[in-house]
């Protein structure tokens, strides 16, 4: 049974990685997806993937920092699918510096990709989930739960070396979903935070020390996780290793389905037992 059917749902960043599977996972409950990605290749892959598996899903590529991105990202989704039910803010990437040799440009970046977006996504479709509450009043029906779950890291929680900027945009992402769940709770809106611990993507599987490189609105940032970090987040962490993207989209999947309707402004941390 697809306990999303006629759900409408969009993810951000979700044309590869962590995104990609929580797409992939809404899309198999019965959502229609609206998948985003930076480059438009993966999310017309992701988009094709959920087409050949009976789903439904549209692009909407882009940069979700772009201005009026929010508004388009909201209204591919009322305009394809005739509203919004779930969104989950995940887009999002790191570029790494103590705090000495972090740029103003590193930090406006690193805020604006983590924490600005999902605020002007939300502030987006704020109108959308709103219109459609008084509607449904108005005609005496019940008005259905929605969703709202935002990504934010254990850096979030606890800090990280080398990452104030990433830390801070992740701690400020727990503030706003706290607020956004008072803030809509009158709309039957829940909305929750997912704190990843060490997850395996293309980001934290190279070499810190190696050349790898993604490219983002022409800059190109050094990615990788340095082996020592590894080593020693494995051994703090029970289950001995780190997480897949399948199972991060397990724990954002948790916030979507109706058995969580009376769960909000809450944070779990999705880390195989890691604590702070």
């Amino acid at each position: 049974m697809e306990k999303l059917a006629g759900k409408v749902a969009i993810v951000s960043g979700s044309g590869r990685g962590i995104g990609r599977e929580i797409a992939l996972r809404l899309a198999g409950e019965g959502a229609a997806v609206v998948v985003n990605d930076l480059d438009a290749e993966p999310a017309e892959q992701t988009v094709a993937d959920i087409l050949a598996s009976g789903g439904r899903a549209i692009a909407c590529p882009g940069s979700v920092t772009a201005d009026g991105f929010a508004e388009r990202f909201v209204q591919t989704a009322v305009h394809n699918f005739g509203g919004v039910d779930i969104i989950i803010n995940n887009a999002g990437f790191t570029w790494d510096a103590v705090i000495q040799k972090t740029t103003d440009e590193q930090w406006d970046t690193i805020l604006d990709v983590h924490l600005k977006a999902p605020f002007r996504i939300l502030r987006a479709a704020q109108p959308v989930i709103s219109a459609a509450v008084k509607a449904a009043q108005s005609a005496g029906e019940p008005v259905p739960c929605r969703k709202v779950v935002n990504i934010s890291s254990v850096a979030g929680l606890g800090g990280n070396p080398g990452q104030a900027n990433y830390a801070s945009a992740k701690a400020g992402v727990i503030g706003l979903t706290k607020t956004i769940a008072k803030e809509w709770g009158r709309y039957n809106v829940t909305a929750n935070t997912v704190a990843f611990g060490m997850i395996r993507t293309r980001l934290t599987e190279a070499a810190a020390s190696g050349d790898s490189t993604i490219d983002i609105d022409g800059r190109e940032i050094k990615v990788g996780v340095s082996a020592q970090l590894l080593e020693q987040m494995a051994s703090q962490i029970p289950l001995g290793r780190s997480g897949t993207p399948e199972e991060a989209a397990g724990a954002v999947l948790l916030f979507c389905l109706p058995e969580s309707d009376y769960i909000s402004a809450q944070t779990v941390v999705c880390g195989g037992g890691f604590s702070i």
